[in-house]
C-alpha cells in the first residue's frame, strides 16, 4: 500500500489541483482587504507566510465585509453572525479574528435602547410612539405640547442636566396625551436616560395584591427611583386613602425631595385633580391630605394642555 505522504504529494502535483490551488490563490490575492494588509506589512510578509496563511485569507476574503452580501442580521451570511473578519499577524502568520459588524452594532444599539424604557401596564402602541410622527397641525395645543416636549429635552442636550420639573399634559379623553408621553420616552431612551412609564389605574390596583405576595415595597422602590418618571392617566383610577397617601404620596414626596424630573396625563386639570383626590372611594372627604398630594404635583411639573376631539378609533 502506498504511504499516505506519498499520495498526498502525488494529488497535490495533479495538474488539476494545481490549477484550483491557483485559481483561489489568485482569488484570494485580488480581495482589496487582502492587497491594503499585505501592502500594510510588507516587511513581515513574504510569499511563504502567504502560502501557509492561505486558508485564513481565503476565509476573510469570501467572507461578507461591511455587511455588503447580507440582507440583515438574521439573513448574515458570515461563519460567526454578526461578525466580520479582521486581519492579524500572529506568530509569524496571518490569522483572523472576528469583530462585531455593523448590523450587530445596530441590534445591540436598538436593544440597549429599549432597554432603557420600563413599561408597567401600558398599551404597546403608546409605548412605540415617536415625536416626530405627532400630529401637530390637529391643533395649535399639540403644537405647544410637543414644544414643551422638545424644550425639555433641549436643556439636558445642551447641559447634560435633566431638569427638575417634567409635565402634566391634560385635556378630554383620547386626544393623544399618552401618546406624547410615549414618544417622549423614546427620545429619552436615544438619551440613554431610562424611563419608568406607569398606567397609574392598573398600578394602583396591583398595589393591593402585592400586599399579598410581598411586592408591595419592592414596586414602589422601582417606581419612585427612576430617572424619569411617567404616570399616565392619573385621575382615572379608584381612589382609596390607603393609595393616595401610602403609594402615591410615597412615590411623590420622594421624587420631589429628589429633585427628579415627574410627567403626567390626566383628563383633569390640577384643581379638578385635587377635588378628585378629596373624596376616596368610600366618601370620605380629606381636604388637607388632597391638597399635600398636588402641592407635591405642582412642584414636580408644569402644566400644559391639550384640547379638541377624541381620536381613538379614527
Amino acid at each position: 500500500m502506498e504511504p499516505i505522504s506519498e499520495t498526498l504529494k502525488r494529488v497535490v502535483k495533479a495538474p488539476a489541483f494545481a490549477a484550483r490551488y491557483e485559481e483561489l490563490r489568485n482569488e484570494v490575492m485580488g480581495s482589496p482587504g487582502v492587497q491594503q494588509f499585505l501592502s500594510d506589512h510588507s516587511d513581515e510578509i513574504d510569499k511563504d507566510v502567504v502560502d501557509r496563511s492561505l486558508g485564513k485569507l481565503y476565509e476573510y476574503a469570501t467572507a461578507s465585509h461591511d455587511c455588503g452580501k447580507c440582507s440583515d442580521l438574521i439573513g448574515c451570511t458570515n461563519l460567526l453572525k454578526g461578525f466580520e473578519p479582521k486581519l492579524v499577524l500572529s506568530r509569524g502568520l496571518i490569522d483572523v479574528e472576528y469583530i462585531k459588524c455593523s448590523s450587530k452594532l445596530l441590534d445591540e444599539d436598538a436593544r440597549a435602547i429599549s432597554r432603557m424604557v420600563d413599561s408597567m401596564y401600558m398599551q404597546k402602541d403608546v409605548m412605540a410612539a415617536k415625536l416626530q410622527n405627532i400630529d401637530i397641525f390637529y391643533d395649535d395645543s399639540r403644537v405647544t405640547a410637543v414644544r414643551s416636549a422638545k424644550n425639555f429635552l433641549n436643556v439636558y442636550d445642551e447641559t447634560g442636566t435633566l431638569p427638575e420639573r417634567g409635565l402634566y399634559f391634560f385635556g378630554p379623553f383620547g386626544i393623544g396625551k399618552s401618546f406624547i408621553l410615549g414618544a417622549l420616552a423614546n427620545e429619552l431612551a436615544n438619551r440613554r436616560i431610562r424611563t419608568v412609564a406607569v398606567y397609574v389605574p392598573e398600578f394602583l390596583r396591583d398595589m393591593k395584591q402585592s400586599i399579598q405576595d410581598q411586592s408591595l415595597n419592592e414596586k414602589i422602590e422601582f417606581v419612585k427611583n427612576a430617572q424619569v418618571l411617567m404616570l399616565d392617566d392619573i385621575g382615572a383610577e379608584t381612589m382609596s386613602a390607603w393609595t393616595r397617601d401610602e403609594v402615591l404620596g410615597t412615590i411623590l414626596q420622594f421624587r420631589m425631595a429628589e429633585k427628579l424630573p415627574t410627567f403626567f396625563t390626566s383628563n383633569l386639570s390640577y384643581d379638578e385633580l385635587e377635588h378628585h383626590l378629596t373624596y376616596t372611594q368610600r366618601g370620605e372627604k380629606e381636604v388637607v391630605k388632597a391638597a399635600r398630594i398636588m402641592e407635591r404635583v405642582r412642584m414636580i411639573s408644569s402644566p400644559v394642555q391639550l384640547e379638541g376631539e377624541n381620536r381613538r378609533g379614527k
